[in-house]
């Protein structure tokens, strides 16, 4: 039985070898087009992640600790196949660290390159894809986030090596994939390949895609988790002196349906600020002074579902 395969297999390869040369002799422009597509896509299938943006945010349960996010971009990861496509994502195992007494989880994810281009250049799709990296995060691990977040100022947070071996897992030994790369190569895929080389999608092995062993790569589609959102309305005003020498920056949010402070998620920074509120509400707003942020005080008024921030102006 095992003679019979290893026939088969040889048969495979030399009718394999003879169908190259006779298009390299046929038509060189083709089996030109075909190595380059060979040695690019397998540069890229052995390519590791790299460092994008991190996030910060927090973990509420199981228990409460500062989470950041390192948002990686990996070309391995392949890009959707249209906008109605699922986008995929890939998810390292969580990781706590610590800084002096402060102890913090790291958790690494990567999109497509080409998905976090395409979302530098639109800041609704990029939350999206930020939102949709914590509610994986969310799902994958059982742990529940705040819905605010903040981009911290450096890209990544702990090493870059420690991030590739988090995202890639135990898989370091470029010959295991050329191994892999072999036993996927079947005759019937090279043949349909050479017939036509511009449709040449073959060097990520389906069972990479689904190993747990390996990178795990989630199919995430953005209709199954993105919550619709909606703005509240809102009143804003600067609060002046006598002198009208501003003083303060005053904004009221009426939350309709919502009867507690606690579902009321607030971030505010010296220049923004963010309201999130039980996935109902979403508000995002860029101050026209910039306010003390520790100073800042806010009031829910229960009966008109009312939301009263108060920032005093640097």
């Amino acid at each position: 039985m095992e003679s019979s395969s290893s026939k088969g297999r040889l048969t495979q390869v030399t009718q394999l070898w003879n169908l190259l040369d006779d298009l390299a002799e046929s038509d060189p422009e083709s089996y030109k087009k075909f190595i380059q597509q060979q040695l690019k896509e397998g540069k890229e299938l052995c390519a590791a992640p790299e460092p994008q943006l991190c996030l910060q945010s927090r973990i509420l349960k199981p228990k409460e600790k500062v989470l950041f996010i390192n948002l990686c971009q990996w070309k391995r990861i392949p890009a959707p196949q249209s906008a109605t496509h699922p986008v995929l994502i890939s998810v390292g195992q969580p990781e706590d660290m610590s800084e002096t007494s402060d102890v913090y989880t790291v958790v690494s994810v990567a999109y497509n390159p080409d998905v976090l281009q395409a979302a530098e250049k639109d800041q609704v799709k990029k939350d999206q894809l930020i939102r949709m990296a914590m509610k994986c995060i969310e799902e994958k691990f059982q742990f529940t986030l705040s819905h605010s977040y903040s981009i911290a100022k450096f890209r990544i947070k702990g090493s870059i090596e420690r991030m590739k071996q988090n995202l890639m897992g135990m898989q370091a030994d470029p010959t295991d994939l050329r191994e892999k790369m072999r036993k996927e190569l079947t005759f019937e895929q090279i043949s349909s390949t050479l017939s036509n080389p511009d449709h040449f999608q073959l060097l990520l092995p389906k069972g990479e895609v689904s190993s747990k062993k390996r990178c795990l790569i989630e199919e995430i589609s953005s209709t199954e988790i993105q919550v619709e959102m909606k703005e509240p309305t809102y009143e804003l005003k600067i609060v002046a002196d006598q002198k009208e020498k501003p003083l303060k920056i005053e904004i009221k949010v009426e939350l309709p349906g919502i009867n507690s402070v606690s579902l009321c998620d607030l971030s505010v920074s010296e220049d923004d600020l963010l309201i999130e509120v039980s996935e109902k509400y979403r508000l995002h707003l860029n101050l026209p002074e910039s306010v003390d942020t520790e100073m800042t005080t806010a009031k829910f008024i229960k009966e008109k579902a009312t939301l009263i921030i108060t920032m005093p102006l640097v």
